[in-house]
């Protein structure tokens, strides 16, 4: 795949902190949820050519059926300074806004349930916030994997930097799952058909 030949590409970047202390805590599931994909598409994670990213390139469909091409990607910055490496890529592979497809962990919605929208504020999400400011718009899709809210006076940093609870690393695979699913259909099928089918 080449630069010139990517105006249908869609770039899926699943939000998240680099590295092995971060991997298990509620604000990577993003990167979860892009690590299923693409072992969906049987394929690993390589560094891009401006090392701030990872990406794996490939189809979203069955086999002998492709839909349309993606790029997945992890930035390898910090949450909070992820949109310079989505821009970077962006860029590179000709994806305007509209298609791109940011998924995240969502304070206001429970664990356990999904929500898929284009557009909308960032509420607080660091991530999101930096995608805004290097993009220059907020009118990317977001699939929004719900955490709920920190119990008691936990603060909201440490809640979203910790670990899921041991009832809820259960559940956390099915979760996953169903991110995915949404990613997958967003791309292929529309986000009228993925709020119909996912927003629980």
């Amino acid at each position: 795949m080449t630069a010139d030949q990517t105006s249908d590409v869609w770039l899926v970047v699943g939000l998240g902190n680099p590295g092995p202390s971060y991997a298990g805590h509620r604000h990577n599931v993003g990167h979860l949820v892009v690590d299923e994909l693409a072992q969906r598409m049987g394929q690993a994670f390589k560094a891009d050519r401006s090392g701030r990213a990872e990406l794996v390139e490939g189809r979203f469909g069955a086999p002998g059926t492709p839909g349309p091409r993606v790029v997945l990607m992890k930035a390898r910055s910090y949450m909070n300074e992820s949109g310079g490496a989505v821009s970077t890529v962006a860029k590179f592979y000709k994806v305007s806004p509209e298609h791109i497809v940011a998924v995240h962990d969502e304070l206001d919605i429970p664990f356990g349930t999904l929500r898929a929208k284009l557009g909308g504020g960032d509420n607080g999400h660091n991530g999101l916030r930096s995608m805004r400011a290097s993009l220059g718009t907020g009118d990317f899709h977001r699939v929004r994997a719900g955490i709920g809210r920190p119990p008691g006076r936990q603060p909201v940093a440490d809640f979203v930097l910790s670990n899921y609870a041991s009832a809820e690393r259960k559940e956390l695979p099915f979760q996953v799952m169903d991110a995915a699913d949404a990613v997958e259909c967003l791309v292929t099928e529309g986000l009228a058909k993925t709020q119909q089918k996912f927003n629980s």
